[in-house]
């Protein structure tokens, strides 16, 4: 008691307390809450495990080439018996036998270790391959969040967690989803600043699933070439992907196929130095995959078109205004890969859902920066002057996004496992 009163009767020289009352009301205009909650990796992962448990057990196999190029050679070297279509005949060979062994070997796990009947084995691959791509997309959204921030983190890992083109891709045995898996790792150790991940990532997508998948690298090549000039790195790390994946994959493919095979080699020249190219098997209007990308993505797929020039606009013009954090990579550079993609896919004749499936991760991303630029801008319109993240303002826009993207992907997911 005796202290307490002895403090409330100390008297404070009147100079002293005008400058501590200047002091307390010049600092309260600067004093604003500039964090956004996210949630941790620790959370996401179990979110996405969930998710993609449940793709394994209930997405039905939508690409007829999954069937016979991809399960019925896994069944050759997991039982000894299984139909070989043309693209593994030695005549073509542009199939890699690598690509399949290394799935074939939670396969023999399975089926050895437990004795378990072909069905089983097949659910258990499918939930293995699940649980990498969760693993994947949370590297991908920590990634994002050291990038570009909690609030875009927060709406890519909505994205990938609940859209249809990553429930039908997540679990998918294909090619296109193993690009799918690597782009998340390649993009995400970029954003992270893990250099050699983000090189043999790309390299491990480019040689061992699909070659074309090596332009998803293209920015990343820029950045480190052009912007921080490192050429020495670059070179060191491309050459031990070729000595560790491509030279590994060629005697194994050469092994298989009885002569020397570069099944990547082959696949570009197929399908783009030959007379006919893939066009054989069909041609689709340049409305299909906006059609399909709207299905698997709905509103999102418009977000994501539209976040490079959103992006650029808020940046250039809000948020030195607004007093907010620039990002680490340029936009033009970090949001460019999807475009380019879309760019060279979009005006081919030859389309396939599955040729979107390396992408889906950069439309969830790219989709989640056009809902913070829309934020922003409504922030700025009406409530630029209170001192308080963009995210308070305009919660009720990220609420409704969030709630008409989730109903309506759950609605569609719904619909392709009941066959509707």
């Amino acid at each position: 008691m005796s202290e307490t009163k002895s403090v409330k009767s100390r008297k404070v020289p009147k100079k002293d307390a005008e400058n501590t009352s200047a002091a307390i009301v010049s600092e309260k205009p600067v004093v604003r809450n500039t964090q956004c909650w996210s949630p941790e990796p620790s959370t996401a992962i179990k979110l996405l495990w969930s998710a993609r448990f449940c793709a394994a057990l209930l997405s039905n196999i939508t690409d007829c080439d999954e069937t016979f190029n991809y399960w019925e050679p896994l069944h050759y070297v997991l039982f000894g018996k299984g139909f070989q279509t043309w693209e593994y005949s030695p005549t073509y060979a542009i199939r890699s036998y690598a690509y399949i062994l290394l799935h074939s070997l939670p396969g023999h796990l399975h089926s050895l270790l437990l004795q378990a009947n072909r069905v089983l084995v097949f659910y258990f691959i499918r939930c293995v391959l699940g649980m990498i791509c969760a693993l994947c997309e949370v590297y991908f959204y920590r990634g994002v969040c050291k990038a570009f921030g909690a609030n875009i983190g927060r709406f890519a890992l909505l994205f990938l967690l609940l859209s249809t083109g990553m429930f039908i891709s997540s679990t998918a045995f294909i090619p296109s989803s193993f690009s799918m898996y690597m782009t998340m790792i390649s993009i995400g150790g970029w954003f992270l600043g893990n250099i050699p991940v983000a090189i043999l990532a790309t390299a491990l997508s480019t040689f061992v699933s699909w070659p074309f998948a090596c332009i998803i690298g293209i920015p990343i090549a820029v950045d480190l070439l052009l912007r921080k000039k490192q050429v020495f790195d670059f070179i060191k790390w491309s050459v031990i992907a070729v000595c560790f994946i491509l030279v590994p994959q060629v005697l194994i493919d050469s092994y298989y196929y009885g002569k020397l095979v570069i099944a990547p080699l082959n696949i570009v020249l197929y399908n783009v130095f030959s007379e006919h190219g893939p066009n054989i098997y069909g041609i689709e209007s340049w409305t299909f995959y906006f059609i399909n990308g709207f299905l698997n993505f709905n509103i999102v797929l418009p977000l994501a078109l539209v976040a490079l020039p959103l992006t650029i606009l808020v940046q250039s013009f809000l948020n030195s205004k607004m007093d907010m954090t620039r990002q680490l990579l340029p936009p033009w550079l970090s949001l460019l890969s999807m475009y380019i993609w879309i760019l060279v896919f979009f005006t081919r004749p030859h389309k396939e859902e599955r040729f979107l499936f390396p992408v889906y991760p950069l439309f969830c991303l790219n989709a989640g920066c056009s809902v913070a630029a829309i934020q922003k801008i409504y922030h700025w319109i009406f409530s630029r002057y209170k001192p308080q993240h963009y995210t308070i303002s305009s919660n009720w826009i990220a609420i409704s996004i969030a709630v008409i993207f989730s109903l309506t992907s759950l609605s569609r997911s719904a619909a392709l496992f009941y066959g509707m």
